[in-house]
């Protein structure tokens, strides 16, 4: 292993996976190389990764992308197609369509995986890169991840569930049993999956330094890159693992605005009404104010919709699944004769049946909902704790 230099020691900064890479000669970078990547991915000064990669001198033959496409554009659950990425020239394979793994000849001698990840279970690129582990042990290719910080944390103890039955709602945004807010970096969850579901693929985790485990992205003081069409900011990517669950109902989670995934709303709704029960909820690290928007697609397209934005008051401490899970009881017991639950057709779920058993990870869940207030809040304070997670996964 290379010495590291002098300003990775006494710089503060986050150095990413992929800056370590850059600094260093490892013995295959003249082999073929693959690498599964999208735009989202950089290094920390906000230059491609793809192109640094190739500018140091990396022999990447081809590279391979998640949902949403190379270029983070492709809408949500839309399925995306191979081409020739514009930024590098070199063939892309698109591992969300008919396939969600490479073919046997579609590897190279070495696998680079550097995908920036939000730390929810339910977000798939975590899972693209399960199927490429599990490809890469097949056909005996090493992996190597270029690992990069969770954004809303490492911290274990903000993990939360539910945990996720794999028996009855193993599916591509869930695949295996863990925590929807995980509280882990991609690197740690290879590691993980790779030793409890007997993968033994040849991996590597080239870890990111600097980065203290307590931290959100606003510490990392990095530009927040947009890392789908819906996740513009920081703020979306925390609020995701609860508001994500609106993608089950006919509420609308703001996909289509400027604002998805940090405003909730309907034609329907009344949301002086909504905002002002819900901050009556005391619930300390998050605040609700009344607005209108006007989506341009998904829900409610060119409607006027009523909605509320959700206002993160001390980040440290929300808790992003138990607060989506409160807001969908409270609009289905304000509006019980407009509140439905909806299917949510994708490329990898074409019917969309069961969406909410999918994303929380248990069977029947809708049926929470029915629950008297108490018992309801009983419930969820119970399945959002993520038992022995911490113990199970702790680095």
């Amino acid at each position: 292993m290379p010495t590291i230099s002098k300003e990775y020691q006494n710089n503060n900064m986050i150095f990413f996976g992929t800056n370590i890479l850059l600094r260093q000669d490892p013995p295959w970078k003249q082999q073929h190389i693959g690498l599964v990547t999208n735009h989202a991915a950089t290094t920390n000064k906000l230059v491609s990764s793809r192109k640094s990669l190739l500018g140091a001198g990396f022999n990447i033959v081809k590279l391979f992308s998640p949902e949403h496409g190379l270029n983070v554009q492709g809408a949500d659950g839309i399925r995306m197609n191979d081409g020739i990425d514009v930024l590098t020239q070199l063939p892309f394979i698109s591992l969300y369509n008919e396939k969600l793994a490479p073919a046997e000849d579609d590897l190279s001698d070495i696998v680079l995986f550097d995908i920036p990840d939000i730390g929810c279970r339910f977000y798939t690129y975590l899972w693209t890169m399960t199927y490429m582990l599990e490809a890469c042990s097949k056909q005996n290719k090493k992996l190597i991840i270029l690992d990069r910080p969770n954004p809303i944390s490492g911290n274990l103890s903000l993990a939360e569930g539910p945990m996720l039955d794999e028996t009855n709602c193993s599916s591509f945004i869930g695949r295996w049993d863990i925590p929807i807010r995980h509280s882990c970096t991609i690197g740690e969850l290879a590691l993980y999956f790779n030793e409890t579901k007997n993968i033994h693929a040849n991996l590597e985790i080239i870890k990111c330094q600097n980065w203290n485990r307590a931290s959100f992205h606003p510490d990392w003081k990095i530009d927040f890159v947009p890392t789908s069409p819906a996740i513009k900011n920081f703020e979306a990517a925390l609020l995701y693992p609860g508001l994500g669950l609106l993608e089950a109902t006919n509420i609308s989670e703001g996909r289509g605005t400027e604002l998805s995934f940090q405003i909730a709303g309907a034609p329907w709704m009344d949301a002086r009404e909504v905002s002002t029960i819900f901050n009556k909820l005391n619930i300390d690290d998050v605040k609700t104010e009344p607005i209108n928007f006007t989506a341009l697609h998904n829900k409610y397209p060119n409607e006027k919709c009523n909605c509320v934005k959700f206002e993160l008051s001390h980040i440290p401490s929300y808790q992003s699944v138990f607060t989506g899970l409160l807001f969908i009881k409270l609009i289905k017991s304000l509006y019980p004769q407009h509140f439905e639950w909806r299917p949510y057709p994708t490329n990898v779920n074409p019917d969309g049946k069961n969406h909410l058993d999918k994303l929380l990870g248990i069977t029947n869940s809708e049926q929470i909902f029915e629950l008297p207030f108490n018992e309801f809040l009983k419930t969820i304070q119970q399945i959002t704790k993520p038992n022995n997670w911490q113990k199970e996964i702790e680095p």
